[in-house]
């Protein structure tokens, strides 16, 4: 269902070249947060250049198996059973996201998911870019209590009417995200934006049966679309820390932390190939550490803070891959 609402009159205020011309505020609902889960519903709401809200979409999803945690999302098995499959909305779906930057809250799930169905769908997601709305509210400096979506609406005065209704979670995003889109322009506040790379291709496995819930909000399952095998010893010595301004250097150990958009495996491969160690764990020795959350908190973060190990984001180290310095000899 399509509702199309007026267009508002843009802001007079100078705007940054650099920003994205449109955005598409997206919020879904899932059968659980595995990497095997499904999305039984979907909502978009598009923004243009300055954050005016252009129309809305929302639909939902049969995922062809349990719902999961309908205590949450509200979506029951008969709810969803006329509902379409994802390859029968993922044209109307692409329509709503291309050209735009996917803006969600935990961008990096929404983005993952949308991926995934793609994926299965054996297509790709029409999205290059993300932006996360908790990733924008810390360079804002918003005074929030914690991260939660709830946090920001109240923030901007936005009230929440169904949560955990992709429709009306998208809406209040929207709604906040205006604000936030505003106060940054104003600031010349750099977005933190990054890249997506679609999946290219999926291997289910059976799903479960209803009422049996294969993986719950919160449990963690390794990828199933990628078999995981044995790294070969890297064999260039480490040069040691990467330095700020210099490329990297064949041999240097370079560990992970967090969501990525890339999938980790995909990353990891990239680094080997390029001639550098991935290190499972962090200490003295570690030459860079890649991560898209340096507040998380994470024993690694931790650890990189005391250790005084140099950090960089996913989208530079994406940039640093592209000229990694041959070993000496």
């Amino acid at each position: 269902m399509l509702e199309d609402l007026p267009t508002a009159a843009s802001s007079p205020t100078a705007w940054p070249a650099a920003y994205p011309q449109g955005y598409a505020v997206v919020d879904v609902e899932t059968t659980g947060l595995a990497r095997d889960d499904r999305i039984i519903s979907a909502a978009v709401y598009r923004l243009d250049a300055r954050g005016e809200v252009e129309d809305h979409w929302y639909t939902m999803v049969n995922p062809e198996r349990d719902p999961g945690p309908v205590w949450i999302h509200g979506l029951t098995s008969e709810a969803l059973e006329g509902a379409p499959l994802f390859q029968d909305i993922a044209e109307d779906f692409a329509t709503r996201l291309e050209g735009r930057v996917l803006v969600a809250h935990n961008a990096v799930f929404d983005w993952q998911m949308i991926a995934r169905e793609y994926a299965r769908a054996e297509r790709e997601a029409p999205v290059r870019q993300r932006l996360c709305t908790i990733a924008l509210s810390k360079e804002l400096g918003l005074p929030l209590p914690n991260h939660k979506l709830e946090s920001l609406a109240a923030h901007f005065g936005v009230v929440q009417q169904r949560a955990h209704h992709a429709l009306d979670d998208a809406r209040v995003l929207a709604e906040a995200f205006r604000p936030s889109l505003a106060a940054a322009a104003a600031g010349g506040v750099r977005l933190p934006l990054h890249e997506c790379r679609p999946l290219t291709e999926w291997a289910d496995r059976p799903a479960p049966r209803i009422g049996q819930q294969s993986g719950g909000y919160g449990s963690y399952r390794p990828s199933s679309w990628r078999p995981s095998r044995k790294r070969p010893v890297c064999p260039y010595p480490n040069p040691g820390r990467y330095e700020d301004g210099k490329p990297l250097k064949q041999g240097m150990r370079i560990a992970f932390s967090g969501d990525t958009s890339v999938e980790r495996e995909l990353l990891e491969d990239r680094a080997v190939e390029a001639g550098l160690h991935v290190a499972t764990s962090l200490s003295r020795l570690t030459s860079l550490l890649v991560t898209n959350d340096p507040d998380s908190g994470t024993s690694k973060v931790v650890k990189a803070r005391q250790y005084g190990t140099p950090v960089v984001d996913e989208a530079a180290f994406g940039q640093l891959l592209r000229d990694v310095e041959p070993a000496d000899g």
